[in-house]
């Protein structure tokens, strides 16, 4: 079994396209929603190529506090080529259980170097059949062109390769976010994906691909690690940490650095992976045999440890107001917030209370204004009226809960608020 992975997400500051945007997009180097919310993808990688019946997976990866999973599918290569039926029910899991689903075409990993690898060509042409599957879910399915699409080196066409399928993906009618791996085994171990990535941006007429960088062995400490994702936010390239782990048998990755300069710079991660590695590959479970209450050491860390999945993974908005189901009630989002009493200067915010127990619940509310939130008022009731605002102005307000522990859950619905011209 396969045992690299996945990336970082930002988005670069390009006005591609002029037509308006019908979901996940890459903003001013930033992963953003359709509303203009910031979105960083936390999760994990769940290894549905081999094992396609562990659906219960999607649940127990939510419940872990995760925003998105990363989802290994075979093209027919050198893996069982995964039917467009399966692919949409994947989807439909991933919306019921309001996470943004990452899909990898894997047979791709290590190309020139795994004589089983598929080129790039042919994970276009998997693409290509799914595109149906994929049209009007731009909101929350992005695609993973290729994983890891060449070995180490520095002779593969990789900028040509990986700019041409874009393009063709884009002709084809494809309107989700693209996301590309670096060659080297997903690691970049020449900087060839890291010192062209202008090119392939400019590759994408809609200016919507974002690049993944698979953090192992290579990325050893904090200046690595540190180096290599500055390089890309200080060009407002959009970059994301699509695999990595504790252990790896080609070195050690420092994982304390990957997740706290992932945390200081706002950039996604999704840790390798859920379950199921060979066994000799046992050390980058996070969690034994499926059982989402049974972590591993590698999962404790990632999940509950310092800037771990818990510890700021925020929602899609475009989930907060659906109706899917609530998949884990203890960390559930302040429910039914409601604008009453609106006048030019005050209005009153009330929501659903919720327990919890630990106890000691308090609510944060926030004035939403983009991907930007100030808090205004922190209560331990289930409302509040907030005052000294202006008149004629809209205001957009959101709420979270905290326990004793200072656990905070995703973030409430946002409604508006406005208030009349001032007498």
């Amino acid at each position: 079994m396969l045992v690299a992975g996945l990336g970082v997400l930002l988005t670069p500051g390009r006005a591609h396209a002029a037509e308006p945007h019908t979901g996940i997009h890459v903003r001013d180097g930033r992963l953003v929603e359709a509303n203009g919310s910031d979105l960083v993808l936390r999760g994990v990688n769940h290894d549905f190529m081999w094992y396609p019946d562990q659906n219960g997976s999607f649940a127990a990866i939510k419940a872990a506090g995760a925003n998105a999973v990363r989802v290994t599918l075979g093209i027919g290569h050198q893996w069982r080529r995964a039917p467009a039926k399966e692919v949409a029910t994947v989807v439909d899991l991933c919306q019921q259980n309001r996470l943004v689903c990452i899909f990898d075409a894997h047979d791709t990993a290590g190309f020139g170097q795994d004589k089983k690898a598929a080129p790039m060509s042919e994970a276009v042409q998997f693409w290509l059949s799914l595109r149906d599957t994929m049209v009007g879910h731009e909101d929350n399915v992005l695609v993973n062109i290729a994983d890891e699409p060449f070995a180490n080196g520095t002779n593969w066409p990789w900028v040509q390769q990986t700019s041409d399928a874009i393009r063709q993906l884009r002709a084809a009618g494809f309107r989700n976010t693209l996301l590309v791996d670096g060659p080297g085994w997903g690691q970049d171990e020449s900087f060839v994906m890291r010192d062209n990535a202008e090119k392939v941006v400019a590759a994408d007429p809609t200016g919507n691909t974002a690049f993944d960088i698979h953090m192992y062995g290579m990325f050893n400490t904090a200046a690595k690690v540190n180096s290599y994702l500055t390089s890309f936010t200080k060009r407002h390239l959009p970059i994301l940490i699509g695999e990595f782990s504790s252990q790896h048998q080609w070195g050690k990755p420092d994982e304390d650095a990957i997740m706290a300069y992932a945390q200081e710079q706002h950039l996604g991660y999704l840790g390798w992976s859920w379950s199921g590695n060979d066994k000799q590959f046992s050390y980058l479970d996070l969690v034994n045999n499926f059982d989402g209450n049974s972590r591993t050491a590698w999962g404790r860390r990632f999940i509950d440890g310092p800037n771990g999945l818990d510890t700021d993974t925020r929602e899609a908005t475009v989930f907060r107001n659906s109706t899917a189901a609530v998949v884990d009630p203890k960390s559930r989002a302040p429910q039914r917030l409601t604008v009453t009493d609106v006048t030019s200067s005050s209005v009153r915010l009330a929501w659903q209370g919720r327990r919890d127990p630990i106890g000691g619940t308090t609510y944060q509310v926030m004035a939403v204004n983009g991907a930007a939130e100030t808090r205004v008022a922190t209560t331990n009731r289930p409302d509040v009226i907030l005052k000294g605002l202006k008149g004629s102005t809209e205001y957009t307000y959101a709420v979270y809960a905290q326990n004793l522990l200072g656990k905070r859950s995703p973030r409430s619905a946002m409604v508006a608020a406005v208030t009349p011209p001032q007498r």
